[in-house]
């Protein structure tokens, strides 16, 4: 169940969850949950929740982008190399923040730009790199080729799922949050496209109260 956000000293809302582990995974698309793990993107309102590879494995494992036996091989393979924990941790919040550009321009009706495409592209090709076929009795499917101690490895599935978004029939579903400071996305799947915010027991109520308020003063 969604609780309720706290206010933050800069007056925004902060989403519900302070952490990956309890964050609500409510965009209807992995791609979207990955963009959520920040919120409140405006200037001194950022609320970050991705700050160590630590975070990442954890997301990892409650989205469903990595088994629990990979997490932990990841987990062992960060221990060893530090360093290269710390590099896939920039390249995944730059990527993230390129994702969320991406869609939250697409929900906008815009353009994507190309710097953020680039991005996107960059982590694709590398994940693409990594498929292949492979058969399981009489079962063919896709499977993925690497080293398990490769810490990237983590972006490929994020990366795969936004490229079919993008790419796909619901593309035009996306949305963001009409709660200004909350910056969430997520997938419209309601039968007539008028769902207005990431969660309606959150920023729906908050939108509502402020509202209202707003109507209270004017009749004052």
């Amino acid at each position: 169940m969604v609780g309720t956000g706290r206010e933050t000293l800069g007056g925004m809302t902060e989403k519900p969850g302070n952490d990956v582990a309890h964050l609500p995974l409510i965009g209807g698309h992995i791609s979207l949950d990955f963009a959520n793990t920040a919120s409140s993107r405006t200037p001194g309102g950022k609320v970050e929740r991705v700050h160590r590879f630590e975070d990442l494995l954890v997301w990892s494992e409650r989205a469903g982008t990595a088994t629990p036996a990979e997490v932990a091989a990841l987990r062992a393979a960060a221990r060893v190399d530090p360093t290269g924990a710390h590099r896939v941790l920039a390249r995944a919040l730059k990527f993230r923040e390129a994702l969320y550009r991406i869609f939250s321009a697409t929900a906008a009706g815009q353009e994507c730009q190309r710097p953020d495409l680039d991005t996107l592209n960059a982590v694709l090709q590398d994940a693409l790199a990594h498929r292949a076929l492979a058969t399981t009795g009489v079962v063919t499917g896709w499977t993925w080729v690497h080293e398990r101690s490769d810490l990237t490895r983590l972006l490929w599935p994020i990366a795969l799922a936004a490229a079919d978004l993008l790419t796909g029939s619901e593309v035009d579903r996306v949305k963001e949050c009409g709660n200004s400071p909350c910056s969430w996305l997520f997938l419209d799947r309601s039968r007539n496209r008028s769902r207005r915010w990431c969660e309606m027991r959150d920023c729906g109520n908050r939108v509502k109260v402020r509202a209202f308020a707003a109507r209270r003063r004017r009749g004052a």
